[in-house]
């Protein structure tokens, strides 16, 4: 008996893949998520594992997706980059099915911050996201707002660089977690507003670089509300 085969010629198979695995791939993706994997597109150029023509059809591939086991078939042979939940049958270079990696899983391998980058419109993560022990908020006319509630902490300290001119951000950290923000020293026509009251929990998230001309809020989570 012939066995059913996907277009590379492989069986159509599901073998290793558990029925959550096979729901969360078939969810919906956003386009904050199509923009998201198409920065991680840029990052594998830059580090030699994609010519401009491969970048150019996954891309493409990424902006047409409508489901996370879609999205992430442009990334899964890409070392350390892989969207969250998302397990396709098959890869792009046709392998067998793998487990799931979050967006951070190359920063948190490599010890590489994850930028996060706003121009002009809002940028939001919250929910289940994993948070490396970097990051770059890279912000330019635009809203910012990182959610650490229910994050995936990787480290016992956090550290935040701004690089921000005329935006916003907000941070929100679980109760229980810290914020140090002694090291923000380049303020310019800014407004900083700390609610946690310098709470010294853990984990410890620590804010430096700079802000021009924007607002930064830190604050704990409101029943109901993030914004």
């Amino acid at each position: 008996m012939n066995e059913e085969r996907a277009e590379n010629g492989r069986p159509n198979t599901d073998d290793g893949v558990t029925e959550e695995q096979r729901r969360l791939r078939g969810l919906r993706v956003s386009d904050t998520e199509r923009e998201h994997v198409v920065e991680l597109l840029k990052t594998a150029i830059g580090r030699g594992m994609l010519d401009l023509d491969e970048f150019s059809e996954r891309a493409d591939v990424a902006y047409a997706a409508r489901t996370r086991g879609e999205l992430n078939d442009v990334l899964i042979d890409l070392p350390g980059l892989v969207h969250p939940d998302a397990v396709p049958a098959f890869g792009t270079v046709g392998g067998p099915a793998v487990a799931p990696t979050p967006y951070a899983a190359a920063t948190v391998a490599t010890g590489e911050p994850l930028v996060v980058r706003a121009h002009g419109s809002t940028l939001v993560r919250r929910g289940h996201w994993v948070v490396p022990s970097s990051l770059v908020v890279r912000n330019r006319y635009a809203d910012t707002r990182l959610d650490f509630t229910q994050a995936q902490v990787t480290s016992d300290v956090v550290r935040i660089e701004l690089d921000v001119k005329w935006g916003g951000v907000t941070i929100v950290v679980p109760e229980h977690a810290g914020i140090d923000l002694n090291e923000l020293h380049d303020i310019k026509w800014s407004a900083v507003g700390d609610k946690t009251r310098g709470n010294a929990g853990s984990p410890r998230y620590v804010v430096t670089g700079r802000l021009h001309g924007g607002s930064l809020s830190v604050r704990y989570p409101r029943k109901g509300l993030f914004s």
